[in-house]
């Protein structure tokens, strides 16, 4: 076990929501189950891309909120479309700038490296273009950056 892990709060989807994440990230397992006597999952513990996570099934008395979100940085475009069109389907929410919810409520910011690359840039005026182009966007969209970028 490492020495920090996220703990995560659900209500009864533990084991759910720890197969789903696992299903997205490439280098991911499931590390374990606890079981109740009733045989339903009481914890989990699980890895995704070598970081480990831990879920408790303990009642609807907290949920999930903005203050707290998985920033994910993704190579390239078809990485951010594919697990913003995965995180996003069967009630999850998209937001703005990158960040959207899951269908269990969980925030995830799904970040493609140019976006830093781009706002980095040295140019303060091409840096800007690049912000604003990103507040104007939900899902980031690495050839509009471009295009602001390039002054398009």
């Amino acid at each position: 076990m490492k020495k920090i892990s996220p703990f995560l709060w659900f209500d009864t989807q533990a084991e759910e929501a720890m197969n789903f994440y696992v299903s997205l990230f490439k280098n991911s397992k499931v590390l374990g189950v606890s079981r109740g006597p009733d045989g339903k999952a009481f914890s989990v513990t699980f890895e995704l891309d070598g970081q480990e996570f831990m879920g408790l099934n303990a009642g609807p008395r907290f949920k999930f909120n903005e203050s707290i979100s998985f920033f994910v940085n993704c190579e390239n475009q078809a990485e951010v479309d594919e697990l913003w069109n995965k995180l996003t389907a069967d009630g999850g929410e998209e937001s703005m700038c990158g960040w959207l919810k899951d269908k269990y409520g969980l925030s995830w910011q799904i970040i493609p490296k140019a976006l830093g690359e781009l706002m980095g840039d040295p140019d303060p005026v091409k840096a800007q273009r690049v912000t604003q182009a990103m507040l104007q966007m939900r899902k980031i969209d690495v050839a509009g950056l471009q295009r602001a970028y390039d002054g398009q």
